[in-house]
């Protein structure tokens, strides 16, 4: 026992909550937003602007969501490089496989395909063959076995939240926008949990409200503390950054948490806001702007297979008032009694 135990220290085969919780789906997240996020945003452009180029440069990177999403996952475990471009292949075969819940199939199968391969990798003189074909015939084999699985289980358990949230609009507003804001501010990944559930619809408009919420909130409110620069790289980056801060006084995430448990509902049962853009977007709030983005091309979408009429007026209000405005009045208006209470002290959200 000693020995493997000595042995997968040295191959850096160490499983962990924060390796394979965090790191790798942290990675997962980005892998998605390099291929299919950012791939949709271009093509929706070249679309919008009549530009054949970025329509067919979108697409391209769209295709590849899944081997971008297994390589970033083997990036974030040190796979070495036999193993990393192996995975190319893997994330295909599991994204494809895995259909609507291809992002949970890649995220699982990846993980284990990385650390197989590393396990062999270089222990053999023809290291060349060996650690490329056990990567992938692993990878694939599982892909086979269980991506069509995971993928099932995944897209109905995001099923039973979006119908759910159809049925009561209201408590289902408040739990999705609470707690997938709740996860962007965690260090994990909050982009890869509705893209995993494939997360869309109205649904998809609460998370959207709440990871505005944390964002644009936590910015606002921080405001004293960090000026301009603190404005932008939370409203535009990441409200993560105030984890520290969290950790150090808990009672500084109340306000932007109750603004989100506020404005899920407004966003659910007042907009009747829909991110049918991709599920991705549901989880990455003003990052980018890439929340409001992907409601705007699910608009698009919707409108051109005639699901819906032509973007209202009503409809922007809508995106502006939960995706920045009530935001970035509620929190403040909610953290004030706080400061007055000395829950939340000058300096408590300063950034390091």
């Amino acid at each position: 026992m000693a020995n493997i135990k000595e042995f997968c220290r040295r191959k850096d085969v160490l499983p962990s909550a924060h390796r394979y919780g965090i790191d790798a789906m942290g990675a997962m997240a980005q892998g998605l937003f390099a291929s299919l996020l950012i791939g949709t945003i271009i093509k929706t452009l070249g679309e919008q602007t009549g530009i054949a180029f970025l329509v067919d440069a979108g697409g391209y990177a769209s295709a590849v969501a899944g081997p971008a999403m297994a390589a970033s996952i083997g990036y974030a475990l040190h796979a070495p490089q036999l193993v990393l471009f192996s995975l190319i292949a893997v994330g295909g075969a599991a994204n494809t496989l895995g259909g609507a819940g291809g992002p949970l199939a890649v995220y699982l199968i990846a993980i284990v395909a990385a650390e197989l391969g590393k396990l062999v990798s270089k222990e053999t003189r023809v290291d060349i063959l060996v650690t490329p074909a056990v990567t992938i015939l692993a990878g694939v084999g599982l892909s086979v076995l269980c991506a069509p699985v995971i993928g099932a289980a995944a897209s109905a358990v995001g099923g039973v939240i979006m119908w759910a949230t159809e049925l009561q609009p209201f408590l289902m507003g408040i739990l999705v926008s609470v707690l997938v804001g709740v996860a962007l501010t965690l260090p994990i990944s909050s982009a890869a949990i509705c893209a995993a559930l494939s997360l869309t619809g109205l649904a998809g408009g609460a998370a959207v409200a709440g990871c505005c919420a944390q964002m644009v909130g936590f910015a606002v409110m921080s405001w004293r503390e960090n000026g301009v620069g603190g404005l932008v790289s939370q409203g535009l980056g990441t409200s993560m950054l105030q984890m520290p801060n969290i950790l150090r006084n808990p009672r500084v995430w109340i306000p932007p948490t109750v603004a989100s448990a506020l404005t899920g509902p407004i966003a659910t049962c007042v907009f009747a806001l829909q991110q049918n853009g991709p599920a991705v977007s549901s989880g990455m709030g003003t990052c980018g702007l890439v929340g409001p983005i992907g409601v705007y091309t699910g608009w698009v979408a919707d409108a051109a297979a005639g699901l819906r009429p032509a973007v209202s007026g009503f409809d922007w209000l809508g995106l502006a008032l939960v995706c920045l405005v009530l935001p970035a009045v509620l929190t403040p208006l909610i953290a004030w009694p706080l400061r007055k209470a000395g829950w939340i002290k000058d300096g408590d959200l300063t950034l390091s």
